[in-house]
């Protein structure tokens, strides 16, 4: 079939737009024609956040790697001459490192509001599975480039983690020094933490573009978790959402902003700053805070193929969540019983952190896996329970709901 002939629209943006549609791409994807639940809610803000985190970590990076040196004799120095005679290398250091950090606060919120609302449901199974799979690739990229400044905690958190694959029967030892290039960690292994540090995100932003592609597809979930009934439960993204995230923007820059200029060390280890020494084995080795909880499940299996196993599965169990959650309800705000084990989950998780910051010993050991036992009840609990609940009812639309609450906030 024939297309229709387009006619071309005056000015240079209708020149663009007859050769390239990018202007009505852009304009239907997060412009005013593209159609968002009426009562998104702040939380829905880190998604985009999230971006902006993405986009922030690709250029100070870029910048980082005209300067850093990825040789074990280099490495060190080339990080303090970064931070000591680059015009601005130590607001770029900071940054990067900071951002880290604020990526992985910005995506726990994001993830944690899909499991307290529900948005793993179907139909967007494929969305959730992306944002895993971006996950995955984040914490890889941000262990990869905690062991480029080779200070000590970066070479004795490589040893440590890469040793994990060593547990692995038959092929364990092979997988491990394939990693490593050679018998132990050393240049080969920096060279190619470097090299996968830096293409990494890229691969990141390729599965972002299909996060947001599968987004769109059946639009975004909202707090209520019900489906949009009419253009009435919608209104357009541009302006109501762009100005509502942009005040989002605001407030994340301000804390950014003081962990950069005021406190741009408090959230990485003092260790650091001393040059990596494999002689020198440190009293008590810990991963960056945003693996702790997993590090913590790690240590808390006595075996280490086991606890390298539940690791693992303790993200992995992640993609099978849809399923474990029979409930036609989707928001834990229709779900008494449901969002009473999702905070004790959640406060669970933060327990499993603090404990991956201590020694493996004692108390924090016994903590630690009791918190691990509770982290992997929480998915049968969940299945049972999701098949039994009784729910509250559900309003008949989102305009409903929204309007009995603007009527009941003007009577009082």
């Amino acid at each position: 079939m024939a297309h229709e002939p387009k006619t071309q629209a005056p000015g240079v943006k209708g020149w663009i737009e007859y050769r390239l549609p990018i202007f009505s791409f852009l304009d239907n994807s997060l412009g005013s024609k593209y159609p968002a639940p009426r009562n998104l809610n702040y939380w829905w803000n880190f998604g985009s956040i999230a971006g902006i985190c993405l986009v922030l970590q690709i250029l100070t990076g870029l910048f980082l790697s005209m300067h850093y040196a990825p040789h074990v004799s280099l490495a060190f120095d080339s990080v303090e001459k970064i931070m000591r005679d680059v015009n601005y290398g130590w607001l770029m250091r900071y940054s990067h490192a900071v951002g880290a950090s604020m990526f992985f606060v910005v995506v726990y919120i994001h993830i944690c509001r899909g499991l307290y609302y529900g948005s793993y449901k179907a139909p967007r199974e494929i969305l959730w599975w992306l944002g895993l799979v971006i996950f995955l690739l984040m914490m890889a990229t941000a262990f990869m480039g905690y062991v480029l400044p080779w200070g000590q905690m970066s070479f004795w958190g490589a040893t440590v983690i890469t040793n994990l694959f060593s547990a692995i029967p038959g092929v364990g030892e092979s997988i491990v020094h394939l990693l490593w290039g050679g018998f132990s960690v050393d240049n080969p292994t920096l060279n190619r933490f470097f090299s996968l540090h830096f293409l990494l995100p890229f691969a990141i932003v390729g599965v972002v573009v299909l996060h947001i592609w599968a987004l769109h597809e059946h639009g975004s979930n909202n707090p209520l978790g019900i489906d949009v009934k009419g253009k009435q439960d919608t209104i357009p993204f541009h302006p109501y959402y762009t100005y509502k995230d942009f005040f989002g923007f605001g407030i994340f820059f301000m804390v950014f902003a003081w962990f950069v200029f005021f406190s741009p060390n408090s959230l990485g280890h003092p260790d650091n700053y001393i040059p990596a020494n494999p002689m020198v084995t440190p009293a008590h080795i810990v991963p960056e805070w945003y693996f702790l909880p997993f590090y913590a499940i790690l240590r808390a299996i006595p075996d280490k193929l086991g606890g390298v196993v539940a690791m693992f599965a303790s993200i992995l169990i992640m993609f099978v969540l849809p399923w474990i959650d029979r409930s036609k309800v989707r928001s834990g705000t229709f779900r008494p019983l449901f969002s009473k084990i999702y905070w004790l989950f959640i406060i669970n998780a933060v327990i499993l952190g603090y404990m991956g910051s201590q020694p493996a010993e004692g108390i924090y050991l016994i903590i630690g896996r009791i918190c691990t036992a509770i982290y992997f009840a929480y998915f049968p609990i969940l299945w049972f329970i999701s098949g039994n609940e009784k729910t509250l009812p559900l309003p008949l639309s989102i305009s409903a709901a929204v309007t009995a609450k603007a009527n009941h906030n003007a009577h009082h």
